[in-house]
């Protein structure tokens, strides 16, 4: 996996959870389908914009899980995605394929009592990585980095004439030099704590 933008920091974290397999120089757009599809599964099926099975979360437990993993089309374990124990407000840890240490952290920044409702990512001993932001009154999220750029976002899909699918179908737009195995185990750390998965 790799930095957001490799160019900003010299960091030798992030070089070294580099995986160019999942990042491209350009920007990728990705429909979620909030499906499992596993008969009497739950979990999320991500296409990529050629309509090919790239991501799957299949959660074969019940819905809101405290641990699910983000597979490729293959089967293969990505992300191991846990909910801490003793949290009730969302705090999260992403574990990359078999590793012992948290790969990231998910944790609610803001008051709970107005609604807040964005979260800090944070990788390894570095602060405030990324921040996941909802969008308000909409169906969505957007993810920035520490610049405040969006490196990723996620709407409710819109067809090309302007028909909205449902709300278990979402669109995913992913900025070029972005890991989207990272983003998509973000994603679905957000749609656990939504209780979308």
């Amino acid at each position: 996996m790799a930095r957001i933008y490799p160019q900003t920091s010299s960091s030798s974290y992030y070089s070294s959870i580099c995986t160019s397999k999942y990042v491209t120089t350009k920007r990728e757009t990705f429909t979620l389908w909030m499906k499992s599809l596993v008969f009497h599964g739950n979990g999320c099926a991500v296409f990529d914009s050629k309509g090919q099975l790239v991501y799957r979360i299949d959660n074969y437990s019940k819905k809101c899980s405290k641990q699910v993993h983000l597979m490729d089309l293959k089967g293969t374990v990505l992300f191991s995605l846990c909910k801490k124990k003793l949290s009730f407000f969302g705090h999260w840890n992403g574990y990359k394929m078999d590793e012992e240490t948290p790969c990231f952290q998910v944790k609610r920044n803001g008051n709970l009592f107005i609604g807040d409702l964005n979260y800090d990512v944070v990788f390894g001993c570095d602060t405030n990585s990324y921040r996941i932001f909802a969008l308000t009154g909409k169906l969505g999220f957007k993810i920035v980095n520490k610049e405040n750029r969006i490196i990723a976002e996620v709407k409710q899909k819109q067809s090309s004439s302007a028909i909205k699918f449902g709300d278990d179908v979402l669109s995913l737009v992913v900025e070029p030099y972005v890991d989207h195995s990272l983003v998509m185990a973000l994603v679905t750390v957000y749609g656990l704590i939504q209780h979308m998965l």
